[in-house]
Parts: structure tokens; sequence; C-alpha cells
């Protein structure tokens, strides 16, 4: 393949390079640049722009055959992971406006997603699987503003490590059993009855469950997110867990499960459920409970993992971006302190419709999508993977899923009482809204409307 068509199939990962290179220049040129949030927004734009731009017009290639590659969906999926990173970056330009570390730390992270995304074989897919988390270990203390975060950035590089050696265990056992690092191999081993094959298989799931937080793999997830600041928190909830999440089904590809394999991808994900809905309504820390809650919603997601295997992967982005948006506009829309643990508490919800109408509206609309109320867009991606779970063959499954999925409605509701039922004044001294955060939550707002009226549409383009 000659360097123009390698040059067009990796234009995403680019874009983003370009962005990094620009941020180093700025931070060489100036001592506090504040063209930083503006670079880092453009490169993460331009990049979602030209995959999808390439993914409408059908755009295939394999610059590097055997372990790059993209396709439309796997562009879809570039572009939406892409997209999402935008209102991070907007919602982050309070905190870290002058910090170039920051940016230049999302913009690798996000490289090594895409990375992760179009990998055709596990050397592929391990550079990006740590290209991405690299980045986020540094990134939880950045902004260090409670001494939990030394201890949750500990926690998390410690248990990140063991996801990554329990991955190279799975893929040498893999190339022990199979002789080829190709992710085909993967969707082989799956209905294989070799030992060797199946342990590979095992592990490898298993390093995915800890990057995701299925428990029991999921401790280092709410001290994780209770340490790092607002933006790091919903960058791991959101763009971390999308890139996981989509390189994992990318891995399945059309593999028929055995019987086996369906329990263990069932059961592990119903206890995430039931044990994160559970645990959230014992959370006073905010950041806490949407720890919790994204532990459930990992669980919803490899549920996925039990549909055919054509519909897996539309299930899943779909869900990615139903979830993803309204996560977002959650963070983006909370009223900040100087005091981070103080703000973090929920107590400081109580009463804010009376003192920031548009921010209490926004967290009350994204408690609804993500406690699967319809016809917000939380409800059709659950719809969505629970019809595929019927369709194929595990209506037990589904309708446990179903009754854990709705122990979650408590306490989502609960923030909403706290939001539009109680007038006592909070505990912490906030700050009003920013206008970059009110841009991130008014680009989260968009594109949730869309999801909400259009659904049929979207999952057209999917």
């Amino acid at each position: 393949m000659n360097w123009q068509a390698t040059l067009t199939a990796m234009l995403p990962e680019h874009l983003l390079l370009a962005g990094i290179v620009l941020l180093v220049a700025a931070e060489l040129g100036a001592r506090r640049s504040n063209a930083l949030t503006t670079i880092s927004v453009a490169a993460v734009l331009a990049g979602a722009s030209a995959a999808a731009v390439l993914a409408f017009a059908g755009y295939s290639a394999a610059p590097f055959a055997g372990h790059f590659s993209v396709t439309p969906t796997v562009l879809v999926a570039k572009a939406i992971v892409l997209a999402l990173t935008a209102p991070v970056l907007l919602m982050a330009r309070e905190d870290f406006e002058h910090d170039g570390q920051f940016h230049l730390l999302v913009l690798s992270s996000l490289y090594g997603t895409s990375l992760l995304l179009s990998g055709d074989s596990f050397l592929t897919l391990f550079l990006g699987l740590e290209l991405m988390s690299l980045p986020v270990y540094a990134l939880v203390l950045l902004a260090f503003r409670r001494p939990e975060s030394a201890e949750a950035a500990l926690k998390y590089l410690v248990l990140g490590g063991a996801a990554t050696a329990t991955f190279l265990m799975g893929v040498s056992l893999l190339f022990g059993a199979s002789g080829s690092l190709a992710i085909g191999t993967f969707a082989d081993a799956l209905g294989s009855t070799d030992l060797l094959a199946q342990a590979a298989v095992v592990l490898i799931i298993v390093s995915f469950f800890l990057k995701a937080a299925v428990v029991p793999f999921h401790t280092w997830a709410p001290d994780a997110y209770e340490g790092a600041s607002i933006p790091v928190t919903a960058y791991m909830a959101v763009v971390i867990k999308a890139g996981v999440l989509l390189a994992a089904v990318r891995l399945f590809a059309q593999a028929q499960l055995s019987p086996a394999m369906v329990d263990l991808l069932a059961t592990l994900p119903l206890i995430s459920m039931v044990w994160g809905n559970l645990t959230a309504m014992r959370q006073w820390s905010f950041r806490r409970m949407i720890a919790y809650s994204s532990i459930a919603h990992a669980g919803y997601l490899f549920y996925a993992f039990l549909g055919a295997g054509e519909t897996r992967f539309t299930a899943v982005v779909f869900y990615v971006l139903a979830y993803g948006v309204m996560n977002l506009l959650a963070f983006a829309s909370l009223p900040r302190a100087a005091d981070d643990a103080a703000a973090d508490h929920l107590d400081n919800l109580r009463g804010l419709f009376q003192r920031d109408r548009f921010g209490a509206l926004m967290i009350g609309l994204a408690m609804l999508s993500l406690a699967g109320i319809p016809p917000l867009p939380g409800f059709v991606a659950k719809f969505l993977i629970f019809k595929n779970v019927i369709a194929a063959g595990y209506t037990l499954y589904a309708v446990l899923g179903l009754v854990a999925s709705y122990l979650g409605i408590y306490f989502y509701l609960r923030v909403i009482q706290y939001l539009f039922m109680s007038t006592r004044e909070p505990a912490a001294e906030i700050a009003m809204t920013k206008r970059a955060a009110l841009g991130a939550s008014v680009l989260c707002l968009v594109p949730a409307v869309v999801v909400s009226v259009l659904p049929g549409w979207v999952l057209g383009l999917l």
C-alpha cells in the first residue's frame, strides 16, 4: 500500500499526532498559553470528522496487513470515541486551562484508543491498551485536590498492571495453542475444546473485565473515580470504558459462544449489575456513586456479547453513545467548589434547581436516562441489548438482567429528589458554572436529543 493510502487510513491518528505536536510547541513557546484547550478540542473534532467522513464514504483499508486496518464500522466507533472527548476537554478548561500535561496525556491516551479499535493482531491490541491506559494513571494525580488521590492512582496502577499481565499471559497461551497472534484466533478459540486455548480465552476475558471494572475485578474504580478531578473521572467513565468494550466486541467478532462461555459472560456481568446498583444506593459521594453505576453499566455492555454476532457491535456502539453523552452531561453540569471533597458530597445538590436551573435540569435528565426511563437514550440502549439477548435464546438471563437494571432506579431518583425537592443550603460554597462547562453540556445535549427522538436513524448510521 502506498503512503497516500496509509495516510488516509490513519488520518484520525495523524490528526491526533498533529495536535500533540502543536501542544508541545505551544508549551515551549509560551509560559502560559491560552490556546491549549483550543488546540486539543480542534484535534479531537478534526479526528472525529475525518473518521466520520471516511466511514460514510464506505472506506476500507489495511495499511499494515495483519496488524492495523479500518472499515466503516471501525471508523464510526473512532468518530464516536473522539467526539465524546471534546466535552471532557471543554469542562477541563477551568482546572487545566494552562496545564499542557493534561492535554498531552489525553491526546496520547486517545491515540492508543484509536490503535486499539483498529488492531488486527494482539501486538497492536497490547500497544493500544498500554498507550490508552498509561497516561490515565498520571491523569488521576493531576489537579491533586485531596489526599486520597495518590492512593487512588496507585491502586489503579497496580490493578491496571495486573490486567496487562493477565492479558499477556492469555495471549502467550493462545499463541502456544494456535501459533498466530492474529485476533481471529481468539474467535476460533471460543469454540475450541483444547484446554490451552480455553485457558487463554478466560485470561483475556478477565483482563478486559479488569479494565472495564466488572465484579469482582472492580475495586479500583470507586477510589480512582473519587480521587480524580471531575474531567478525568468523566474521561475514565466514558472514553476508557468505550475503548475497552469496543475492542472486546472486535475480538469476539462473529464467533458463536459455547455454553460455558455464555455462563461466564452472563454470570459476572449480572453480578456486576446487582452489586453496582445496590452499592451505589449507599454512596454519598457523587463520583463514587457514578463509579458503582459504571460497574453496573459494564455488566449491561458485556451482556451484549450474548446476542448474535452481527448485532453485538451495533448494540455496544449505541450503548456507548447513549451512556457516554448522558454521563458527560451530568459531569459538565455539576456545581464546583474550592473544597473538592465537600463539593463531591450529594448534599451539595440539595436545592440546585433554585440556584442553577439549567444545571439541575441537565443532571436530572442524565440521571433519568442512566436509569433507563423511556423515551430517553438509556432506555433505548438497554432495550436493544436485552432484545438481542432474548433473540439469541437466553430469555432467563434477559429477565434477570432487566430486574437487576431496575434496582438502580432508587439512587438515580434520590439525586433528582435532592435537585428539585430539597431547599437546604449546600455545605460547600458553590461556584457559578463556567461558559466552557455550559458549552460541554450543550455539546452533549444535542446528540442526546437526536438519539432520543430518532433512535432508528442513529441505528441506521451504525
